[in-house]
C-alpha cells in the first residue's frame, strides 16, 4: 500500500495541494484562495453543472478504464477536506475558474514536463561517468552509445537520436531519469562491476516490462 503523503506545489501566485497516492488535487483550496484573491464567491459545485465537465469526467473514466466517478474526484471531509481532482480534470477545473488564470494552469504544465526532461539531462553525466569506470581505455565513446540507446528501447520501446527531447511524456522522462540515476548507484556501490554485468542487467529489465518479446 502506498504511503499517503500531502504535497503543496506553486501555481503561479498560488499554492495547490497534491496528495502522492493517487495524484490527486484539492479543489477546494485553489478555489479558496482564488476567492480571498479576487473577492469572488465561485463554488466548486458551478464547475459539476457544466455540461464539458461530465463529458471530461467520462473521457477520462474510459481513457483510463476507471469504474466510478470517485475515480475522477472525490469529497471529503476533516484534515485535508474538500473536493480532490484527478489531475486531468484538476487543470480543466483550475482553468475553468478565470481565464486570465489559463497562463498560470499552462505554464505549470509545461514547468513540469520541462523540469523531467532536464532532470533527465542531468542524470545523464552523472551516470556516464560511474560507466567510464568500469569501462577499458578507449571503450567509453563506443559502449556509452550503445547504453544510449538501450535505455531508449527499454523506455519508450524504441530508439532514435536525440530520443529525450523530442517525447513530452513526464512520466517517460521521469522513468528515464531514474533509471539513469539507478545505473550510477549500482556502479558506485559494487552492484555493477563491469560492462557485461551492466547489459545482462539491463536485459532483465528489458525483458521484465516486455514480457511477450521473445528472448534473441
Amino acid at each position: 500500500m502506498k504511503t499517503n503523503q500531502i504535497m503543496t506545489r506553486p501555481m503561479g501566485e498560488f499554492k495547490v495541494t497534491q496528495r502522492t497516492k493517487d495524484g490527486f488535487f484539492n479543489a477546494t483550496e485553489l478555489l479558496k484562495q482564488w476567492n480571498e484573491n479576487s473577492g469572488m464567491k465561485k463554488e466548486v459545485t458551478k464547475f459539476f453543472e457544466v455540461q464539458s465537465t461530465g463529458e471530461l469526467v467520462k473521457v477520462i473514466m474510459e481513457r483510463e478504464n476507471l469504474n466510478t466517478q470517485d475515480s475522477t474526484y472525490l469529497k471529503m471531509r476533516g484534515k485535508n477536506g474538500g473536493t480532490w481532482m484527478h489531475p486531468i480534470l484538476f487543470i480543466d477545473f483550475a482553468m475553468w475558474i478565470n481565464p486570465s488564470f489559463k497562463y498560470d494552469v499552462i505554464k505549470f504544465v509545461y514547468d513540469e514536463m520541462i523540469k523531467f526532461r532536464n532532470l533527465s539531462g542531468d542524470a545523464y553525466p552523472t551516470m556516464c561517468k560511474a560507466v567510464k569506470t568500469i569501462l577499458p581505455e578507449g571503450m567509453f565513446r563506443e559502449k556509452i552509445k550503445d547504453l544510449a540507446r538501450s535505455l531508449n528501447i527499454i523506455v519508450f520501446g524504441k530508439h532514435e537520436s536525440e530520443m529525450r527531447n523530442k517525447i513530452a511524456d513526464e512520466a517517460k522522462l521521469k522513468e528515464l531519469y531514474d533509471l539513469e540515476m539507478n545505473i550510477a548507484q549500482w556502479i558506485n556501490i559494487g552492484i555493477v562491476s563491469n560492462y557485461l554485468q551492466l547489459k545482462k542487467a539491463l536485459t532483465t529489465l528489458y525483458y521484465q516490462r516486455y514480457p511477450n518479446v521473445l528472448p534473441l
